[in-house]
């Protein structure tokens, strides 16, 4: 029997999440006005909000200073290159342990997720010693295979929880009209699964672009993305706000925009078998 929500409550919970929801957004916000200040009004005491002498100064410097397109090239060729990799594997994965799952298969799963709460500084000297060795340090390949890696368990899960619920009748009748392995996977499973594959993949892509920890140590100038972009406008001179807010603004833009148009396939893909 369904409870009724009363007009007050309703009226409550909207506004609690307004409330949190701009909470969140307004450090973005924040950053967005500080990069039309000049410097001086991005430290100003108290804090200028909207009042103050808007300028596209900083976004000119910051181009003349870096060249923004090729870091921006980068950061999408590290997060489609780790995203299509992880794909190849997360989806034959995730097949196997929903359709065809063993006594062990939610402990693979746990100990897979697991992995995820490891402090990435724990693994840091092994994987620079490996990345020197087999001269990888500052390259594309190395920095999609780590991000390939370390978002692996996020992909295999969210796929496994979609995968869960497809009927396995479906493909057990795909067999029986002579359905080979391939044909099952990308000709009856993927099609049924896209909106769980698209979830998976507009996570993924999320994820590898906003790295920092391992773009910024195993990088230099040739695969370098937008997290070394933001960085390198911190220097021992001091923090110059209003242009760190610009490169900031410019390298989360693609990514909010791609997320704001997505966000129901997204919220679906990750609440998609939650409640059943």
């Amino acid at each position: 029997m369904s409870r009724r929500v009363s007009p007050g409550r309703k009226i409550g919970m909207t506004v609690l999440a307004w409330a949190v929801g701009l909470l969140i957004f307004f450090p973005i916000l924040w950053t967005i006005l500080t990069s039309f200040k000049t410097e001086l009004d991005a430290i100003a005491i108290p804090p200028k909000f909207l009042f103050f002498d808007w300028t596209t100064e900083n976004y000119v410097a910051i181009q003349e200073q870096r060249n923004y397109f090729s870091f921006l090239l980068n950061s999408i060729y590290l997060s489609l290159g780790s995203t299509a990799l992880g794909l190849l594997f997360a989806i034959p994965a995730a097949w196997a342990m929903a359709f065809s799952p063993t006594p062990r298969t939610k402990d693979v799963l746990l100990w897979m997720l697991s992995t995820k709460m490891m402090p990435a500084v724990g693994a840091l000297v092994p994987i620079t010693i490996l990345f020197r060795n087999f001269g990888l340090l500052d390259s594309r390949f190395g920095l999609i295979v780590i991000l390939f890696l370390i978002n692996l368990p996020i992909m295999v899960w969210m796929l496994y929880t979609y995968f869960k619920e497809i009927p396995g009748e479906i493909l057990e009748a795909a067999r029986m009209d002579g359905a080979n392995l391939r044909q099952e996977l990308f000709r009856v499973l993927a099609p049924m699964a896209v909106p769980g594959i698209a979830s998976t993949i507009l996570l993924n892509v999320i994820l590898a672009w906003n790295e920092a920890f391992w773009t910024l140590l195993l990088t230099t100038t040739n695969a370098a993305p937008l997290s070394a972009f933001i960085a390198s406008f911190s220097s021992p001179q001091g923090n110059f706000y209003a242009k760190l807010s610009a490169a900031s603004t410019l390298a989360i833009a693609p990514i909010l925009i791609i997320g704001w148009f997505s966000q129901k396939q997204l919220v679906r893909g990750l609440t998609f078998g939650a409640v059943k």
